[in-house]
């Protein structure tokens, strides 16, 4: 594998946070198990720990840039029937993230990862970031195509800068 220069990589983001500034961010959080009072254990919650914008698979923040992990819509907890354990489970995601200081309905990103750009810029993957023929690539899925980052940040830039009909 061929290294990639890091002022490439670092280019790319400069622009893409200066093409972002004006776009609202969505907030990351991160799991908190609250401790024990008198021995009693007290739910989890998701606590807020920044915010980035979000770009498919791809988050970015001021200094980083992030694989996205699980996306909580925060709830207000309720009791409810499910038909399957993962119903189950995503209604508890949301109630901790309701529970650690989202408003209901707001987005937040949990368990996602940093991306080692020093990584990638050695020719290694990183989270969906990898190097191919001396080209960062995006991979979408596990199992997905890639496409070169700044084609990816241009396609997803834009999709935020100017959303298609009825996606807000």
């Amino acid at each position: 594998m061929r290294d990639v220069d890091p002022a490439v990589s670092a280019e790319l983001l400069a622009e893409a946070r200066m093409r972002l500034a004006h776009i609202p961010r969505e907030p990351l959080g991160r799991w908190h198990q609250p401790r024990r009072i008198l021995g009693f254990s007290r739910a989890a919650r998701i606590v807020r720990e920044g915010e980035a914008w979000h770009l498919g698979v791809l988050l970015l923040t001021d200094s980083e840039l992030l694989s996205t992990g699980e996306v909580v819509r925060s709830r207000e907890p309720a009791r409810r029937g499910f038909a399957a354990q993962s119903q189950r489970e995503r209604a508890e995601h949301a109630a901790a993230a309701y529970r650690g200081g989202f408003p209901e309905g707001d987005t937040v990103h949990v368990d996602w990862r940093i991306i080692d750009l020093a990584a990638v810029s050695r020719g290694e993957a990183s989270g969906p970031l990898s190097v191919v023929d001396g080209d960062i690539r995006v991979r979408w899925s596990r199992g997905g195509l890639s496409q070169p980052l700044d084609v990816y940040l241009d396609d997803r830039i834009s999709l935020l800068v100017n959303p298609p009909d009825r996606a807000n």
